[in-house]
């Protein structure tokens, strides 16, 4: 079982990058893919999740807008597009998984991503954002 993130990069403020979770060993129907990111000497913080069973999303208030999670099962890959990127964006970001059960999504509406189990973890894709 595995994640694979990439598509990190070096932008200018205000310029877009997409990054992708790749999963393999396992397919992402009924799951919940979430998106964290560290920036150096900060705590992971989460960005966006999405339900890839019915396709709902979750953003975090400090990337709503510019950021938008989508998901394509067919290549059991979910992306994370990102416009209008700041340089406080910069950090490496990572991606998760937990699997989805009954009350898995309303768990992490009710309170946060950080209430869930995250099963397993991508090893991240730095993104840096210069001003």
């Amino acid at each position: 079982v595995q994640l694979q993130a990439s598509g990190g990069g070096l932008v200018r403020t205000g310029g877009s990058l997409r990054l992708s979770c790749v999963a393999s060993g396992f397919t992402l129907d009924y799951h919940v893919l979430g998106w964290f990111r560290q920036a150096p000497g900060k705590e992971r913080e989460a960005v966006s999740s999405i339900n890839t069973a019915d396709g709902r999303t979750y953003y975090s208030p400090f990337v709503k807008g510019r950021f938008t999670v989508s998901k394509d099962n067919s290549k059991n890959t979910v992306y994370l597009q990102m416009n209008n990127l700041k340089p406080e964006d910069t950090a490496v970001y990572y991606c998760a998984t937990d699997r989805l059960k009954s009350d898995t999504w309303s768990g992490l509406e009710t309170w946060g991503m950080e209430a869930l189990v995250w099963d397993y973890w991508g090893q991240g894709t730095l993104v840096t954002v210069s001003s």
